[in-house]
């Protein structure tokens, strides 16, 4: 199965790379408030040529995520459904990315001057039930994940991970990633999913899209990081499910305004006792549950109409908990995110310009890595001329760590990107991370670390 699913992660990058290559390469954009940001409402799945290129033209590509896999709830863009055949039923979408990316540690950290390289593979399956069966706003979804990897951030000695693609062991698995009946009620004001999900979809997620009816005014992926805390505040780390532990549970959205969205989960929190969900098939629900509630607003700000928002969560662990020296019965936490569009360059004609967010988290918990979180940080999009699909961005991540596992007092994880567009829909993105502290040790220096990655959607 794991050497099937290698050489179809080979293929199909290269066919999508090969295919993607004949596509052009620049973009645009060309007023109305911005729409709510959870990402509980998915993409169309009915993907038929006409509309997959549509999707692939320049006129639609736009930044992404570090890692589409932790943020889209279905990625890609169902060019695989259309190479194979399957665009021709309208209810069935099928996508997927692959992401592959090697880090060097220049210096410090556990092991300096030493290689890492990890590759995920995700296909996705989507149906849309109205379609296929007549059920009104039902879809359902199935997605796997291949991962094949390395203990880059052990090599680092980073506790919250300046690379986000790598999680913890095992290094190498495939598993089902996700599992889930969509239903929307209410013209979409009401939207129920139950199944395996991700919660960093939904919950914590500042790097996603802020979107609009406006592509002028639109703020793509906010920022291009790959650091863990970008996807996961590291108050959640060992507590929320996520890439790549997603686990089951259900999750409701009510967006009762154009502006304005609630979101309430309840999952299986195995995770807590250090249960790989990812891995299981099926839910556990062994006495530990994670719940968890936001509320998000976004606004258009001043007659420049800058998009922004803002949202604050609130999330509880049940369950005995155990960490070196020490047990809970059950923690809680806040966190709480928002990103500010800060410059238009180009006013009414594209969405280029400079964005800024931020996050905070903290948790009175005995028994997870960190206790306290603070990040910031900038992003340029279309800056360079004739680049208009590139961003660049850089970034602050500080945890307050629990030092009961002997960790320091404090990490931080300073990283600067730049994400190329190269045809199609892939990217290429340098990264520098600084880490002056790795939390690993008092007595780990301090580690500078290259990572080169290749995204490809398809």
């Amino acid at each position: 199965m794991k050497r099937a699913l290698h050489v179809l992660a080979t293929a199909g990058m290269l066919c999508a790379i090969g295919l993607l290559s004949s596509l052009p390469r620049d973009a645009s954009g060309a007023d109305s408030p911005p729409q709510p940001v959870s990402s509980s409402s998915p993409a169309s799945s009915s993907t038929p040529s006409s509309s997959i290129a549509n999707a692939l033209s320049s006129a639609n590509i736009e930044p992404i995520s570090a890692n589409p896999g932790a943020t889209n709830i279905i990625p890609g863009t169902g060019l695989l459904g259309h190479l194979i055949g399957l665009d021709n039923i309208p209810a069935i979408r099928v996508g997927g990315l692959w992401i592959g990316n090697a880090d060097y540690l220049f210096t410090g950290g556990v092991k300096p001057r030493t290689w890492s390289f990890n590759s995920a593979l995700l296909l996705n399956l989507n149906v849309d039930a109205e379609k296929l069966i007549g059920i009104p706003g039902g879809s359902l979804d199935a997605e796997l994940l291949q991962f094949n990897g390395e203990d880059d951030n052990g090599k680092g000695g980073v506790v919250t991970a300046y690379d986000g693609l790598s999680g913890p062991k095992p290094f190498v698995r495939t598993q089902l990633y996700e599992l889930w009946w969509r239903q929307s009620l209410f013209a979409d004001k009401l939207v129920i999913r139950v199944g395996k999900t991700v919660p960093t979809y939904d919950f914590g997620n500042v790097s996603r899209a802020v979107p609009t009816a406006d592509t002028s005014l639109q703020v793509p992926a906010v920022t291009g990081l790959i650091y863990t805390p970008i996807f996961k505040n590291p108050t959640l780390i060992g507590a929320s499910p996520g890439y790549y532990n997603s686990a089951y549970g259900i999750t409701a959205s009510f967006a009762p305004t154009r502006n304005f969205y609630l979101t309430y989960a309840f999952y299986d929190g195995a995770l807590g006792r250090g249960i790989q969900t990812g891995l299981r098939e099926g839910p556990v629900f062994n006495g530990h549950y994670f719940t968890i509630g936001e509320a998000g607003y976004a606004w258009a700000l001043g007659e420049h109409k800058l998009i922004g928002v803002i949202a604050a969560g609130g999330w509880a662990q049940t369950g005995e908990l155990y960490a070196p020296g020490t047990s809970q019965n059950g923690s809680e936490g806040f966190y709480t995110f928002g990103s500010q569009r800060l410059w238009r360059r180009h006013e009414g004609v594209d969405n280029s310009g400079i964005s800024g967010f931020f996050q905070f988290g903290i948790n009175d918990s005995r028994t997870l890595i960190a206790n306290e979180y603070f990040g910031a940080g900038f992003t340029g999009f279309g800056l360079i001329p004739s680049r208009p699909v590139d961003s660049i961005g850089t970034g602050l991540a500080w945890s307050w760590l629990n030092r009961r596992f002997g960790f320091r007092s404090n990490e931080a994880i300073i990283q600067t990107y730049y994400q190329m567009h190269l045809i199609g829909t892939s990217f290429f993105e340098p990264v520098l991370s600084y880490i002056p502290n790795p939390g690993e040790s008092r007595r780990t220096q301090g580690a500078v670390a290259m990572t080169a990655q290749v995204t490809v959607l398809f």
